[in-house]
């Protein structure tokens, strides 16, 4: 909804061709919105990473109590079986006496009782440090099993995002060499494509080979719902100084980003939700502005592919 409206309002502009401090002062805060949408998918992203290690690192605590109950099973087990064995022998010794002292005979009566005592103590103490052992051996399973199925959806999503990645590649590979690039990084894909491919100086009209590597892309977006689509307009830094439409580099930008959800939601399989637009300005070079090179490698629109990480939410928000 956000981005209809957004849309609504630069094709009011657009039919117009003049910018109103109201319609500026909306926009500006609807990229301070969009800007904000960005980050938190951010910091979801790193918040799924680190509820990963938080669960291995459980994972490890629970191997290691799990470990050292084994060892407390076992000693209660020595324990067990030298008193087991020290009651034999005494019975052994009972059995002897009997014959020949009745005072020794009662000794060893008071002695077996105070062993058969004993063992009983260290009978239970076993059965009550099985049933821990076997708690946390269940716990461990659990928390194991977690671990395996959060690390089998992040490795699906990193597989999807390659196979995203390639089908692009292959998609848009008639524009090699002329500004655009696909790569993958962090869980994402980049597709980047310099000025010269899409716009006219100060322009944010889309050129037809633009529109057609814009449309291609979308025809791969189209097969992938689960992808959250964020579109980036970038500038460099030489001071807009156009006709007076444009209130400079930063309003520039997100009109080129509009632009270019204007043709992507020309794509009817494409959903409007997944798709956000957003201007950074002169504000994230990848070069160098004090070259024509770095400049122009600057002015650039940036497509940033996200998997959706529903699923894996919700893993993590389980018991």
């Amino acid at each position: 909804m956000k981005n209809r409206i957004l849309i609504i309002a630069v094709s009011t502009l657009l039919i117009t061709s003049c910018v109103s401090p109201k319609v500026y002062k909306d926009l500006e805060s609807k990229y301070g919105v969009l800007k904000n949408e960005n980050k938190q998918l951010n910091e979801e992203n790193e918040s799924l990473l680190s509820a990963k290690n938080a669960a291995e690192n459980e994972l490890s605590q629970l191997r290691d109590a799990y470990n050292e109950a084994v060892a407390e099973r076992d000693k209660l087990q020595g324990d067990y079986h030298a008193t087991k064995a020290n009651l034999d022998n005494l019975q052994a010794s009972y059995d002897a006496l009997e014959k020949n002292s009745s005072s020794a005979i009662a000794e060893n009566v008071q002695k077996n009782r105070e062993l058969l005592a004993q063992l009983e103590a260290k009978e239970q103490a076993l059965a009550t440090e099985n049933a821990r052992l076997e708690a946390l051996k269940k716990e461990l399973e659990s928390r194991s099993n977690r671990v395996a199925e959060l690390e089998s959806m992040i490795a699906a999503k990193d597989a999807a995002m390659t196979d995203l990645k390639n089908a692009i590649s292959r998609a848009l590979v008639d524009f090699e060499g002329k500004g655009l690039t696909v790569e993958q990084r962090d869980g994402k894909v980049y597709v980047s494509m310099e000025n010269k491919l899409l716009f006219q100086s100060g322009s944010w009209a889309v050129g037809v080979e633009g529109t057609k590597a814009v449309k291609q892309l979308g025809s791969v977006l189209a097969d992938n719902p689960d992808i959250n689509v964020l579109i980036e307009g970038h500038t460099d830094n030489v001071p807009y100084s156009g006709n007076g439409t444009l209130s400079g580099n930063w309003d520039l930008s997100t009109k080129r980003a509009t632009a270019i959800v204007e043709i992507l939601n020309q794509n009817t399989s494409i959903n409007p939700e997944s798709l956000t637009a957003a201007g950074r300005g002169e504000y994230a070079p990848i070069a160098s502005n004090d070259t024509a090179e770095g400049k122009a490698k600057n002015r650039r629109i940036e497509v940033i592919l996200t998997p959706k990480l529903d699923e894996i939410t919700k893993l993590l928000n389980k018991e």
